[in-house]
């Protein structure tokens, strides 16, 4: 929107502004990689898929530091937690939220049929960092799903409806290929993230899989997660593309980075340069890169 629209606007479209700037904000603040990506969404899913993401940085930072440097018991954060999803809930049924960033995502999710069955495991992840410190296989599993698979299924959500009339439901083989992007993601960040998530947070979200000589088979499921997902993103429609596609090559270099070094090196990252030449692959149309199958 323009600054002439936006100083034109009044009532709850300048409400929607001022909620839709807020949550552009919170990305802009604390991913600069995101905030990358996103700029190569249409206009059409752009500000929606800034909207998820912002409320989903707000409920993981009351878990993640801020709410206990402020002084908060795991109870009164698990309270707070509780009380964010509930507002998300009823936003979604009224259309308003006095939370800007709430009343931002409830505006996608009434475009776009986010409903409670993505809503709810999202946050019941975000309460398992609250009372689990070590996973094993099948709450890991339970974890990904809730963290980053529905994630993925909300953005699709988006990349399906932002802007038509009445909700859709997307294909299968994009369903598939969202969760399975949203699990690669989120297994890598595990996996460049472990020393922090032990020392820092106390958590160990691998558990006994990321024993030795394990880190590997856990390359191979993310390699095999990000090929599955490749093959379904010429699916998506065209103004979601090249953002999906920069997204993807972006974490299967950090998997090859990962692959190249030793368990206990410094956090793995992609050079600046090396983002800014797969973001110019990605706008140029070039399919998704290659990951080992």
């Amino acid at each position: 929107m323009s600054d002439t629209r936006s100083r034109t606007a009044t009532g709850l479209a300048l409400y929607d502004r001022a909620a839709a700037d807020a949550a552009a904000t919170v990305i802009a603040r604390y991913s600069t990689s995101f905030g990358l990506a996103c700029r190569l969404l249409g206009p059409r899913p752009r500000p929606h898929v800034r909207n998820i993401y912002a409320l989903a940085r707000i409920a993981d930072e009351i878990v993640d530091g801020p709410a206990a440097e402020a002084g908060l018991s795991p109870e009164a954060m698990e309270e707070v937690l509780d009380k964010l999803e509930q507002d998300v809930l009823d936003a979604t049924l009224r259309g308003f939220s006095s939370n800007l960033i709430v009343h931002a995502f409830a505006g996608t999710a009434r475009e776009c049929g986010i409903g409670p069955d993505l809503v709810a495991p999202f946050f019941a992840s975000m309460r398992t960092d609250l009372h689990t410190v070590q996973h094993d296989a099948s709450s890991h599993d339970a974890y990904v799903y809730g963290s980053a698979e529905v994630i993925g299924l909300m953005c699709l959500q988006v990349f399906v409806n932002a802007g038509a009339p009445h909700p859709v439901a997307p294909s299968a083989q994009l369903v598939d290929g969202a969760r399975r992007l949203g699990a690669a993601f989120q297994d890598v960040n595990f996996l460049r993230d472990r020393a922090h998530d032990d020392t820092v947070l106390g958590r160990d979200y691998l558990g006994p899989a990321a024993g030795e000589g394990e880190r590997d088979a856990i390359l191979d499921r993310i390699d095999a997660d990000l090929a599955a997902a490749a093959r379904t993103i010429p699916a998506l429609p065209a103004d979601c593309r090249r953002a999906v596609t920069a997204a993807h090559d972006l974490f299967a270099e950090l998997a090859a980075r990962l692959r190249a070094c030793a368990e206990g090196d410094a956090r793995v990252r992609v050079p600046d340069t090396v983002k800014a030449r797969l973001a110019a692959r990605a706008l140029l149309g070039f399919a998704p890169r290659e990951a080992r199958a």
